[in-house]
């Protein structure tokens, strides 16, 4: 069924655990809008699933078809996870913080993680999103889907580098690849090859639209945060922080490109038919909205996600109401400003 026309856009999904029901927000409320025509989307991880998902209701039966897909995966990912040891302590929840780091079952798996790999405490690779994934998502009508181009990435572990997994291609697979972290589930082997979490390569690849689409405009929906203003001092903070840094190297290797062939057209030194000059465009859960423990990436109470799933719905009508009747005009993300911050080691970004 063809998505809602409007103005077209390509959405950048990034992953983040549970954080991904912010991302839920923001496309329900693009989704009730319906004035933005998705044409392509990039995810990572829970962006991955948010992507199939999405794509799956609306080759269904349209936007609201969509909306309901990801409302009935969000809600199956938090009846599975009450069966979890990892479970917020009561003092946390008196005090409604959403950190899972005094959780004994957090810190038993926590700890566990460094010293064991999941081959050794985990034999028979059990994980619940698959049966989550394969009750809820028709894949073969997902390869079918015309009306959206899917990219979804992960890390291939033999070489280090990024395979994007393309529409036709898709299986449940190929999306736990896309969200599998070693420290937490074995390799997930397609055609022999194994794959981990694509976010180590790309969180998410933007690459894929440049050929994959026609639309300029990217909608990069963010909820790994590139600038930090407090220095990590616990072992957990420092670990979290290097695994930012880590996810979102990729990405801001991609933007830099972006913001270089941009000023090379706008100089008239490449030809415009030969090289697409990108707008960027973001909505993003920052600290200021929601300041978030890494370890409540973990926690996946039906109260914290719809609590993110509001987050996200109200940036992204805020983003519309302010930068909507800009795409396909200018991007409403000064990159060279981010790019030249951040040569100059100066904080940038959200």
């Amino acid at each position: 069924m063809p998505n809602p026309k409007g103005m077209p856009i390509n959405l950048a999904l990034q992953g983040g655990g549970s954080h991904g029901a912010f991302t839920w927000g923001v496309l329900d409320a693009l989704l009730e809008r319906g004035t933005l025509d998705i044409e392509g989307i990039s995810g990572t991880s829970a962006g991955a699933m948010n992507a199939v998902v999405l794509a799956d209701g609306l080759e269904e039966n349209g936007a609201e078809g969509a909306r309901e897909h990801l409302h009935r995966f969000w809600q199956s990912v938090s009846k599975a996870s009450s069966f979890s040891p990892i479970q917020r302590t009561l003092l946390n929840m008196m005090f409604g913080n959403w950190s899972m780091d005094t959780s004994p079952g957090f810190m038993v798996g926590d700890v566990m993680s460094r010293f064991y790999s999941p081959y050794d405490y985990n034999p028979l690779n059990l994980n619940p999103l698959r049966d989550i994934l394969e009750d809820l998502v028709d894949f073969e009508r997902v390869r079918r889907c015309k009306g959206i181009k899917l990219f979804l990435g992960a890390t291939n572990v033999h070489n280090g580098k990024v395979r994007v997994f393309e529409t036709n291609e898709i299986t449940a697979d190929s999306v736990l690849a896309s969200a599998c972290l070693p420290s937490m589930f074995q390799a997930v082997e397609i055609d022999g090859i194994p794959y981990w979490d694509g976010g180590y390569m790309g969180n998410p690849v933007l690459f894929p639209f440049f050929r994959g689409t026609r639309t300029d405009d990217i909608l990069l929906v963010q909820i790994n945060p590139i600038n930090r203003n407090e220095t990590p001092k616990t072992a957990r903070e420092i670990q979290n922080r290097v695994d930012e840094i880590t996810f979102n190297a990729s990405l801001l290797r991609e933007l830099r490109a972006i913001e270089f062939v941009s000023r090379l057209l706008k100089q008239g030194v490449l030809s415009r038919d030969e090289y697409s000059d990108v707008r960027m465009h973001r909505i993003a859960l920052t600290d200021t909205d929601a300041p978030l423990s890494a370890s409540s990436k973990a926690n996946a109470e039906w109260k914290f996600l719809t609590y993110l799933r509001d987050l996200g719905r109200d940036a992204a009508l805020a983003w519309c109401a302010e930068n909507e009747q800009h795409v396909g005009k200018r991007p409403t993300i000064r990159l060279e400003e981010e790019i030249a911050y951040t040569m100059q080691g100066k904080p940038t970004g959200h």
